[in-house]
């Protein structure tokens, strides 16, 4: 199933810029435009791409159809010689970046996007709104997934974003490292392995507890997850094995002090001969609830509302800026938004076992290579062409390399430095 790009999620500040260059001869002017952080949320040390997958689908569709194009005359939002070149749009330029899955940093040149200004400008909104969206889900989960220690996570977020959210927030999470999602869609769409269990209103839907058990465990089987905590957790639990049996497998728990709750319900499971039942935990779950709870008998976590907010940080921060024209470096000035002029290479330096010590970035060259250099930056699109890309399953490997790759200290939950310093060389 292929995503759908509305070309009038551009901005309109963004067809002004067209219309006007369009008018005084610029809009074909050769252009590079970057996207990059100034700066990592606080509180993270590194950040994780996501997106580019779902981004080169949205611009190989990206097209003005003849209604909107209608619509922005009507509106006198462009003028006819803006109008007829928006109803010709196709991205005929290159976009080269870094790989999903790969860590970035402050300053690190996620994305390159060459060709027109016209062609190019008109993409930001596109761009910044996929890449600001995915990398912060992204980062968040893999946050998540570190002080998990190997415990599988669940995607459970749906219901606490944006429909449409939802489906890119259950593709990132799983780039990350989540096991599996709840949503369906993300599901069919991406092919991530899903899963879920009933909810408080099925048993407040039935007379009492075991008939809510029962009728579960009737349509799918022991091999499910009985939410025990509607009423009183422990008698929760003896209705479950009572009705399923010690083979039933899994319990979940939704609410109340975790810790106590975890570590009481494995000794009652284990007295009931249930010791292969596993135990789910649910509830406001982000990194720091899942470390807390890194030494109890938990199984697994499902983890919702922290996930598709980024954790605290909703937005990766990044922006889209110019940066050459017609091979000339060019620079913003204002202060604390300062830029660094000239389309940059980059490199990730790393010692002969494979830790990640420094990312080199050079404006208008490429850095010296050492034995154990990585170069950063492929080809996503060439010539207007989306080339080839790693599969979803690819980028989430490509992903937990990378977190083995950077010194432990880069992996703590603590505020601090990003996890491997940064050098830009600036154009000479």
């Amino acid at each position: 199933m292929n995503s759908f790009a509305p070309a009038l999620m551009t901005d309109q500040y963004e067809l002004t810029m067209v219309s006007a260059a369009l008018k005084d001869g610029t809009a074909d002017r050769s252009c590079v435009f970057e996207v990059f952080a100034r700066r990592l949320p606080t509180g993270r040390r590194y950040g994780v791409v996501a997106g580019p997958g779902r981004l080169m689908e949205l611009i190989r569709d990206f097209r003005f159809t003849d209604e909107d194009v209608d619509f922005l005359r009507r509106a006198q939002i462009v003028d006819e010689s803006t109008a007829a070149w928006l109803a010709a749009y196709r991205f005929t330029g290159d976009i080269d970046g870094y790989a999903e899955g790969e860590l970035f940093f402050p300053g690190s040149p996620i994305m390159t996007v060459a060709g027109t200004f016209a062609e190019c400008v008109v993409l930001e909104t596109l761009i910044l709104s996929v890449l600001n969206h995915d990398c912060a889900i992204a980062t968040g989960a893999a946050r998540m997934v570190t002080a998990a220690r190997g415990r599988p996570i669940i995607e459970m977020g749906s219901r606490r974003t944006h429909e449409a959210a939802a489906i890119a927030a259950g593709r990132a999470a799983y780039l990350a490292g989540f096991a599996s999602t709840s949503n369906l869609a993300a599901g069919a769409r991406y092919g991530i392995p899903t899963t879920g269990t009933s909810a408080h209103a099925f048993t407040l839907l039935h007379d009492n507890e075991p008939a809510a058990f029962a009728s579960q465990v009737a349509a799918l089987g022991k091999n499910t997850t009985l939410l025990v905590d509607t009423y009183d957790i422990a008698q929760g639990i003896r209705n479950a094995i009572a009705v399923a049996g010690p083979d039933l497998r899994a319990i979940r728990i939704d609410s109340g002090d975790l810790s106590v709750l975890a570590q009481h319900s494995r000794e009652l499971l284990d007295s009931l001969g249930a010791t292969e039942t596993k135990i789910v935990v649910s509830g406001d779950m982000d990194e720091y609830a899942i470390a807390t709870l890194a030494a109890e008998p938990v199984d697994m976590y499902g983890a919702g509302t922290a996930v598709v907010t980024g954790s605290g940080a909703p937005t990766a921060g990044l922006v889209y800026k110019l940066v050459e024209v017609d091979g000339r470096p060019v620079v913003k000035r204002s202060e604390n938004k300062a830029t660094v002029g000239g389309r940059k290479t980059a490199v990730r330096r790393h010692k002969p076992t494979g830790t990640a010590t420094e990312e080199i970035i050079v404006s208008q060259g490429v850095p010296d290579h050492l034995a154990n250099d990585r170069l950063l930056q492929r080809s996503f699109v060439a010539a207007g062409e989306v080339v080839p890309l790693p599969t979803l399953q690819e980028s989430r490997e490509h992903l937990r390399q990378c977190l083995i790759s950077i010194p432990w200290e880069g992996l703590k939950l603590s505020a601090g430095d990003p996890a491997i310093p940064v050098t830009i060389v600036p154009t000479v």
